[in-house]
């Protein structure tokens, strides 16, 4: 029988851990305010007076300088149509032009941006300005997709507005490609991944590598080389742009030898993971997002044909997934969305402490996967959970019954939870119990939740780290809440199906066979020990 160590293990034959599409602000430190601003327009520019006009005269020049480097290198400017997808377009063109080490076309697109506007302030003096940023408005922004000598595609993207915010996109994958070529190690590429290497530990020690010089590097060519709203001059006298990180992706890709054995891994993953709780924790990708405004109720199903499977845990900004790339492999991917969920600041200088968390998680999450086949536990260990305990120390722990909604919901709340290397607080607990429980099922509070932590903890299943609110799920704890969610899924609920003859899931037919048979030989033996008056008169 196939499972999930046993694919891992022997079915694999090329692994990679990289950063994938990394997204960057570019924001400039001095002008973040709007004394910044004023002080940039009078001693910087030499302009008394702070008009809102200068900075319409430096969004005009850049416009015109944008034109003029288009129509000089012959580069291709077009406008980004409404709702258009800009990564369908860039493909496109990326293939008609084939470019190299240079910019392949400019997108011009109007776009949400809060940008500095300015009002007179005649009660201050003649000629005094103040800004602000409070207003959202529609202005241009510029994106120049280039080729790069080291990270290939990518792109640049700026706002023509003040403060002139920008954002850069790259890929480490891509990086990881170009450092190959350099060294004259050979690969066979996995769309933006890889299938094959010629040097599996040189593509790891390239990948390792990556890091906030190679980025920053990057800025800096391209800074030289575009049009910017901002010109070298004003780039030395310090109104430069610095990087923090908006979205990371930090992923895993495990190739395997034959496509059906990532079908297998998949079968057996979502076999154990479907009753997890709601659709957008473990979901099948029909070519359909699904979000609060889709149709239920839903049922979760393997479906061998058609649709590539798709696994998703989702904690705050931060959205782990597995799925199954191109056929081949299986990818495994952490997407930081706010570093702060994990108590790490945006800049760029926190990226290697980053991607250590994301591949962290990766990995635990393949490990809870592994061993999720094998959770099984003591009877003594059982009558620990189910009944009431007291604790070395004389403390009182409730018992955790199974079948009561409340457990169970909590049960899968902890498999949720597992992997999570913060931990979760009272109000992550709370929240997701409380949907598990549906709004028909009773009511769950602050207080309730509290009582349920108690009990967790002095069970053994949690642990709460001294002088904090948070709470980590043990390797004891995930292992009995493993075993009450299967026991759930795969035992008690299969069989009250087949018991019944009816339920959301089809029954197993083996089992409903027997079980139909037993129930018509009980039939039997009743009927001939109570004979029915018809068949005393006839006797």
């Amino acid at each position: 029988m196939a499972t999930v160590e046993k694919i891992l293990s022997e079915h694999v034959t090329l692994e990679v851990e990289c950063v994938d599409r990394l997204y960057l602000n570019g924001y400039i430190p001095l002008l973040a305010t709007s004394g910044g601003l004023i002080t940039f327009l009078r001693e910087h520019l030499g302009k008394p007076i702070p008009s809102p006009a200068v900075l319409g005269q430096i969004t005009s020049s850049f416009r015109d300088r944008v034109e003029s480097f288009a129509a000089q290198e012959a580069i291709p400017l077009i406008k980004f149509e409404r709702g258009e997808r800009k990564d369908d377009r860039a493909q496109k063109l990326r293939r008609e032009r084939e470019v190299r080490a240079g910019v392949v076309f400019i997108g011009v697109a109007q776009e949400k941006a809060k940008t500095f506007s300015g009002r007179p302030q005649p009660e201050k003096g003649t000629g005094w300005f103040d800004y602000s940023r409070d207003k959202t408005v529609y202005v241009n922004h510029y994106y120049f997709y280039v080729d790069d000598e080291e990270f290939g595609p990518a792109f640049v993207k700026v706002c023509s507005y003040a403060p002139w915010a920008l954002k850069v996109c790259v890929n480490g994958h891509e990086w990881a490609k170009r450092q190959l070529e350099k060294r004259g190690i050979a690969y066979e590429s996995l769309d933006n991944g890889f299938l094959s290497c010629a040097d599996p530990q040189a593509l790891q020690e390239v990948c390792n590598s990556l890091g906030p010089e190679q980025i920053e590097a990057f800025l800096a060519r391209w800074l030289d080389r575009l049009p910017m709203p901002l010109t070298s001059t004003d780039r030395q006298a310090g109104y430069d742009w610095r990087l923090s990180i908006w979205q990371m992706e930090v992923s895993l890709t495990q190739v395997f030898d034959r496509p059906v054995e990532g079908r297998k891994f998949f079968e057996e993953v979502i076999r154990d993971n479907l009753d997890l709780g709601r659709p957008d924790r473990v979901q099948l990708i029909f070519e359909r997002r699904i979000t609060q405004r889709t149709p239920g109720p839903f049922r979760t199903r393997v479906i061998q044909d058609g649709v590539s499977p798709s696994l998703h845990i989702e904690y705050r900004s931060f959205d782990l997934k597995q799925y199954f790339k191109e056929g081949r492999a299986l990818r495994t991917e952490g997407t930081f969305r706010n570093p702060k969920d994990f108590n790490v600041n945006k800049g760029l200088s926190n990226f290697g402490y980053l991607q250590e968390i994301g591949r962290h998680i990766n990995r635990r999450l393949l490990e809870v996967e592994r061993v999720s086949q094998n959770c099984g536990l003591s009877a003594g260990s059982i009558q620990r959970v189910v009944q009431p305990t007291v604790t070395e120390d004389g403390q009182k722990a409730p018992g955790l019954r199974f079948g009561d909604p409340r457990v169970m919901a909590l049960m899968l709340t902890l498999s949720l939870f597992t992997h999570l290397v913060a931990g979760f607080r009272n109000q992550d607990l709370r929240r997701t119990v409380a949907g598990l429980l549906g709004p028909t099922g009773p009511a769950y509070t602050a207080l309730h939740a509290t009582y349920d932590l108690r009990r967790l903890r002095r069970k053994g299943l949690l642990y709460r780290p001294p002088g904090t609110h948070r709470y980590v799920v043990t390797p004891y704890g995930w292992k009995v809440a493993r075993f009450y969610a299967r026991l759930d899924a795969r035992v008690l609920r299969p069989a009250l199906t087949a018991l019944e003859g009816q339920s959301i899931v089809e029954p197993h037919p083996k089992l409903s066979r027997a079980l139909a048979k037993v129930d018509h030989e009980l039939d039997e033996l009743i009927q001939a020990a109570f004979p029915s008056q018809e068949q005393e008169k006839a006797a």
